[in-house]
């Protein structure tokens, strides 16, 4: 019995590697944004989470991320391509920012550290303030984005962090096609101020103004106190004067009946 092979009448394609380059070509033409391809980096806000004692860049995004009690999130300010890591320069631990901050039970504290960068990182070049350290109190289900709101202000686009209290001003991940030496340059270990001179970092709004609740109600009550001595003077001067003018116009009337010496004689 003989054997029979079926053999297909279709020719078997076997793709060449220049074929194979001109597709993934035009897919990456179709994936990556134009103008981004030409970027050699950006300069965006990296999220990170510590830790132990280094920075790692944080798997998801800070609306996805919900960070545990007693951990510590960083944000820094930087340009550097997709392959670089720019971290915070800055590493403090979770006692040294959090611990003067009381615990309460429907809370979860996260420290929040914030790198504004170097001049280099700035696109106008003007120097950033320095790196701060902040204690967020929040409920326990916050997201990363809802610690960072509670510590700074935010200005956001489609779920990407823009800016950091005003900086930068405008833009949101822009490309940098050359990068000067000094951004391509290694970072620089700094410290934190002190944290008295640093402010209260448990309240953003406390710590952007500077004063207590307190304080703050102390002074309007000392200017009320004034406005009504103020007001008491004011009174009793017009009293004592309506007064003067009554005792001068009752002298001069009797002045006027009686009779002098001339007209009596």
């Amino acid at each position: 019995m003989s054997r029979i092979t079926i053999r297909p009448s279709w020719p078997i394609i076997r793709p060449s590697l220049a074929a194979l380059t001109v597709v993934a070509g035009v897919l990456l033409a179709l994936v990556v944004p134009a103008g981004s391809a030409s970027a050699a980096a950006y300069r965006f806000w990296g999220y990170y989470q510590l830790s132990g004692t280094s920075w790692q860049f944080a798997p998801n995004g800070p609306d996805q991320t919900k960070p545990a009690d007693g951990s510590v999130e960083g944000w820094r300010f930087a340009v550097a391509a997709e392959s670089d890591t720019r971290t915070p320069r800055v590493t403090p631990t979770f006692d040294a920012v959090c611990g003067d901050t009381a615990t309460d039970p429907a809370k979860k504290r996260v420290a929040v550290v914030i790198d504004y960068g170097r001049p280099a990182d700035q696109e106008d070049g003007s120097t950033p303030p320095a790196p701060i350290a902040k204690c967020a109190s929040v409920p326990t289900a916050a997201s990363g984005s809802e610690v960072l709101a509670a510590v700074a202000t935010v200005r956001a686009d489609k779920g990407l962090v823009c800016a950091l209290d005003g900086r930068p001003a405008t833009g949101c991940g822009t490309p940098v096609k050359d990068v000067s030496a000094a951004a391509s340059a290694p970072d620089t270990p700094v410290t934190l101020a002190p944290k008295a001179s640093r402010g209260s970092a448990t309240s953003k709004d406390a710590a952007d103004d500077g004063s207590s609740p307190a304080l703050k109600y102390a002074g309007i009550g000392v200017v009320v106190l004034a406005l009504l001595g103020l007001g008491l003077v004011a009174a009793r001067r017009r009293r004592g004067l309506s007064a003067g003018a009554a005792d001068s116009a009752g002298t001069q009337s009797a002045g006027a009946d009686t009779p002098s010496a001339d007209s009596a004689r």
